[in-house]
């Protein structure tokens, strides 16, 4: 979209609104300071992209409010509609829709005010260089690569100093390590031009990189907001912890707590676990029998493997296992052992050669009783 070239200082970006598409409901809210990257984290439908189509006037919310760039850009009980053409936000999917009859340079500098000026040539200098598109300027877009061109998509979009940027899934169709380089050269953009971002993704490693504040949606609800490593990380709420990929939940009973160390024990078919303190403390060692359940998340990034059981390790969880499955998970593979019950491990493919891991194998899962959280309230199924 064209928009006038205006400076947009540091003005945050917020607001809220209910929309509704069919029988799909949506309310939501949000806040991003300039150079920080708010992420919406959720399953496919959950209202991320709505979310992103409301704030850029393509999709019409039933009431809220909507402001960018310092100035109100929709507000139903002011009945002021600001049209997407001047909203002045820049807004990227994962098709990068760029014009095949203009070369790099002229894609670049598309929605500047004018174009053939030297301020705008400085521009496209300016971000053909942050972008590593340098030698570029002349070529068609066919005549570039797919991050070479999701390069040129992104300049053209931060070209005109957007009061916003939405950023929809944007690396998604990239490998690996392209994605990367480009969550970098986005970072470094943030720190020379600052601007509120906010990111749509399904990926767990992209939301921790970028992120400097994650929101969980499903169904059109916020579930949570707050620090990635804490929503994300070791999430509290059970729906939460399945939606952003918790690898290994398990439904214990406290058999014992153990407050001056903290913890307390956790039993179940086959398992047995030391976990971090619940919030139900007396302040005194509880008696076994307690029948308290609970739901302990461990992430298999937090397990590791052995060959042999680790004597004097400070890990407070050390369980035998055999090797069930091997599946490849770039840029590593992803190892279930049953311990009694499957628990699923990632490790390097370095370390799955060095350790020459069969299916079968009886290998030692060792993990710190940190590295396990609860997931949910305890629910108490003690007789009354």
């Amino acid at each position: 979209m064209t928009v006038p070239e205006v400076e947009t200082g540091v003005s945050p970006a917020s607001g809220w609104a209910h929309c509704q598409v069919g029988n799909f409901d949506l309310n939501t809210e949000w806040h991003v300071e300039p150079g920080q990257v708010l992420v919406l984290f959720g399953p496919s439908g959950a209202g991320k992209s709505s979310t992103l189509r409301t704030i850029a006037g393509l999709l019409r919310p039933l009431e809220g409010h909507i402001e960018a760039g310092g100035r109100v850009v929709y507000d139903s009980a002011g009945g002021i509609w600001v049209p997407t053409h001047q909203r002045r936000l820049g807004y990227l999917t994962q098709q990068y829709h760029l014009f095949p009859h203009l070369k790099v340079g002229g894609n670049i500098a598309f929605g500047l005010q004018d174009r053939g000026s030297e301020t705008a040539r400085d521009r496209v200098r300016e971000l053909s260089q942050l972008f590593r598109l340098d030698g570029l300027e002349d070529r068609y877009p066919w005549e570039i690569s797919g991050g070479q061109q999701q390069r040129v998509a992104l300049a053209r979009a931060l070209a005109p100093r957007p009061a916003m940027l939405l950023l929809d899934e944007p690396f998604a169709s990239l490998d690996s390590e392209l994605r990367r380089a480009l969550r970098e050269e986005l970072r470094a953009m943030l720190v020379q031009s600052p601007v509120p971002v906010m990111l749509v993704t399904h990926d767990r490693e992209e939301a921790l990189a970028l992120g400097d504040s994650v929101q969980v949606i499903d169904e059109g609800r916020i579930l949570s907001t707050g620090d990635p490593l804490d929503v994300l990380g070791q999430p509290g709420q059970g729906r939460i912890a399945r939606l952003v990929g918790v690898e290994n939940l398990f439904d214990l009973t406290i058999q014992e707590r153990n407050p001056r160390d903290g913890t307390m024990t956790c039993v179940g078919p086959g398992i047995r676990l030391e976990v971090p303190l619940d919030s139900h403390i007396t302040g005194e060692t509880e008696p076994k029998g307690v029948q308290d359940r609970v739901t302990v998340g461990i992430r298999a990034s937090d397990i590791i493997l052995a060959r042999d059981e680790l004597s004097g390790s400070s890990a407070r969880n050390r369980l035998e296992g055999s090797v069930v499955s091997i599946e490849p998970r770039p840029p590593g593979y992803s190892v279930i052992l049953d311990c009694g019950q499957h628990l699923r491990c990632h490790i390097t493919g370095a370390s799955l050669e060095e350790m020459g891991i069969q299916t079968g194998q009886r290998l030692w899962a060792v993990f710190k009783a940190s590295s396990c959280f609860l997931v949910d309230e305890p629910r108490s199924r003690s007789a009354s």
